[in-house]
């Protein structure tokens, strides 16, 4: 149902693969209130993706092409995007995460250094390279909103998880540095949303993934936030309802992240004496 929280609004989502996605989730939902989308992914990921059709679910909504480790091709999303818009736009989904030693079964403690490179560029960096050339370009209409999305394990240790959460890790910390400089310069507000455990392609690549879904379910009061519900979520951040929240960590996880145990797993584990 919409409630034309973004009517009038337009952004650029990025990292819509297919419906598995919760950028493809992102875009539906901003689209349902009201907003006008751009959407983009690495040309590789489109090539594997059907972002086409989702494209025509959306109006026809414009797809452009970038790297997001490129600045020539953020560049260019960013001019044409503005080109489409008639000008200033008003938010930005990151959803870009591929780590090269998670995909290959790299175990933590024996990296590929090069392929660590990737991962910090492709899942962190590229939010920086993103933000710089908004800012330079003064893309982003004043008060405009950019989420990224991010996972406990920038928090807490899950050894499966490798070196994306050092990446996430990261992204957190390039949310907050940037969020200050922004935020004083354009009133732009920058988040990071830290969501449960969720069924995407990239999230099913990781190692023990069904197992990192059903301890979340057990310890998460509410249970795990499904990739629709990150969506609603995404919109309330892109909308005038939360202009004052800016360079926040915000866990979209069911409670797990402040849950120490709960009494299922207490009996789970538990042995008479």
């Amino acid at each position: 149902m919409s409630n034309n929280l973004l009517k009038g609004k337009k952004g650029i989502i990025s990292g819509a693969l297919n419906n598995m996605s919760i950028a493809w989730k992102v875009a539906e939902k901003a689209h349902e209130q009201g907003a006008q989308i751009i959407l983009t992914n690495a040309p590789i990921a489109m090539r594997m993706g059907e972002i086409n059709g989702l494209s025509e679910k959306l109006g026809n909504a414009p797809i452009i092409p970038a790297d997001a480790t490129n600045m020539d091709d953020l560049d260019n999303l960013i001019t044409k995007s503005m080109e489409h818009f008639g000008g200033k736009f008003d938010f930005m989904l990151h959803s870009i995460g591929m780590s090269p030693n998670v995909r290959k079964g790299k175990h933590y403690t024996d990296l590929n250094y090069e392929w660590y490179k990737q991962t910090m560029d492709v899942s962190a960096m590229s939010l920086h390279k993103m933000l710089a050339t908004a800012m330079k370009k003064d893309a982003l209409n004043d008060w405009g909103s950019v989420v990224a999305l991010t996972y406990i394990a920038a928090q807490r240790t899950f050894p499966d998880y490798s070196d994306m959460a050092d990446a996430k890790s990261l992204l957190e910390s390039i949310a907050r540095s940037f969020g200050y400089h922004y935020g004083t310069a354009k009133k732009i507000r920058i988040n990071t949303i830290s969501q449960s455990p969720t069924v995407t392609t990239a999230g099913s690549g990781v190692k023990g993934f069904d197992g990192f879904i059903n301890y979340s379910e057990a310890m998460s009061p509410l249970g795990n936030a499904d990739a629709a519900a990150c969506a609603d979520y995404c919109v309330a951040m892109f909308s005038d309802l939360t202009r004052y929240v800016t360079m926040q960590n915000l866990f979209h996880d069911g409670g797990f992240s402040n849950t120490g145990v709960t009494q299922p797993v207490v009996e789970r584990f538990a042995t008479d004496i």
